[in-house]
């Protein structure tokens, strides 16, 4: 009996083996872990081969299903194209043939206005008939003779400077049309004015040329005289009475100013502040000259800012040519301003250069000296 329970106690007695089991996670990085079972044996190395090999190939398979998958919704995805502005590639353009068209406009309309002043001079009426008018300022002001000498000097060095500046610009083109066309159309206007009504000289001490009636070839010499003296009393040119309304001595210096200061730099406040007392002082010996009323002054002047603060505003935002509230889009020169600043799509920057360029042994140096300043 004890031989028998002894062997019986033996065949029960089962071996404990720790065996340690690296697993594969399923993106195929190793988890190692400790895993505690019973076993006889550990696990033959050609199982473990083909173990290792049945995973490779699952891995390829899924590669595969995933570049299948990808080149179907490549074929079959819907995609938005979404169309993009191009951009322009010059934003501001020259167009030299516009501004010598503007160009042609100022030119025949100051030429019109000799005419229109012949053709009124004969309809200004004798000064014993009709004496001046009153004037407010008149009254508080004597006269003082040199004064409108003062104001001739004062638009001719308005002209002068603005004429240096802009062959200065480099956008030299787009501004002279803008130039042009206000000039041209500022004297149209005054053309019209002078027209349609004539008034009486606004002072006794004015001399007056003869009338010529129905002369009409001694009316296109003194046609002719008046362009060649440039409409000026300095030159001796300006004999004839009745272009009293409005002033063209407040258009010539109010608009000068205007564009002297629009584009300069604005540090350069000393050299806008200096051509304001030029402005200002000539406008205003106009009328301590008594060579205009004052209503001829002063509409001459609203006459000038207002154009041109219209046209800029017009020019400077894009977004104004096309907005249907815009009533400047009512006005009679709204189709020539489309047509002059169609293609200008951005306000006009403030850039200097050369008028004539350089030659060809001064351009490296020159280069040197402007990367220096880059840097």
């Amino acid at each position: 009996m004890a031989a028998s329970e002894l062997i019986q106690e033996d065949d029960d007695i089962q071996p404990h083996v720790e065996v340690n089991v690296t697993t594969m996670n399923p993106l195929g990085s190793p988890v190692n872990g400790t895993v505690t079972h019973l076993a006889s044996s550990p696990p033959p190395p050609d199982g473990a081969k083909r173990q290792a090999g049945s995973r490779t190939g699952s891995l390829l398979k899924q590669n595969q299903l995933i570049q299948s998958l990808s080149r179907g919704l490549r074929k079959h995805c819907d995609y938005v194209k979404i169309a993009m502005p191009e951009e322009p590639a010059d934003r501001l353009p020259k167009e030299w043939w516009k501004t010598g068209v503007a160009f042609l406009y100022a030119v025949f309309n100051l030429l019109f206005t000799t005419v229109i002043i012949t053709i009124v001079h004969e309809r200004v009426p004798d000064k014993s008939v009709s004496p001046p008018l009153p004037d407010k300022f008149f009254d508080y002001v004597d006269r003082v003779p040199w004064a409108f000498n003062v104001t001739e000097v004062n638009g001719l060095v308005l002209v002068g400077l603005w004429l240096v500046q802009w062959l200065l610009l480099e956008h030299k083109s787009i501004v002279g049309r803008r130039c042009f066309f206000l000039i041209g159309t500022l004297y149209m206007y005054r053309c019209v004015t002078m027209y349609v009504t004539t008034l009486p000289v606004p002072g006794k001490h004015m001399v007056c040329a003869p009338k010529l009636y129905n002369d009409s070839t001694a009316k296109v010499w003194r046609i002719l005289r008046l362009i060649s003296g440039g409409g000026l009393s300095l030159t001796g040119s300006h004999m004839m009475c009745g272009d009293f309304l409005y002033s063209g001595h407040t258009v010539m210096c109010t608009l000068s100013y205007l564009f002297i200061k629009e584009y300069s730099p604005r540090w350069m406040w000393w050299y806008h502040w200096f051509c304001w007392v030029l402005s200002a002082s000539g406008v205003v010996c106009i009328l301590i000259a008594h060579d205009h009323y004052s209503i001829d002054v002063l509409v001459g002047y609203i006459a000038t800012t207002r154009m041109f603060w219209w046209y800029h505003t017009m020019a400077n935002t894009h977004a104004l040519r096309r907005a249907p509230s815009n009533f400047l889009l009512r006005t009679w020169w709204s189709p020539i301003f489309n047509f002059l600043e169609r293609n200008v799509q951005t306000p006009v920057p403030i850039v200097f250069s050369w008028p004539v360029s350089l030659p060809s042994f001064c351009r490296p140096r020159y280069r040197m000296v402007e990367v220096g300043r880059d840097e």
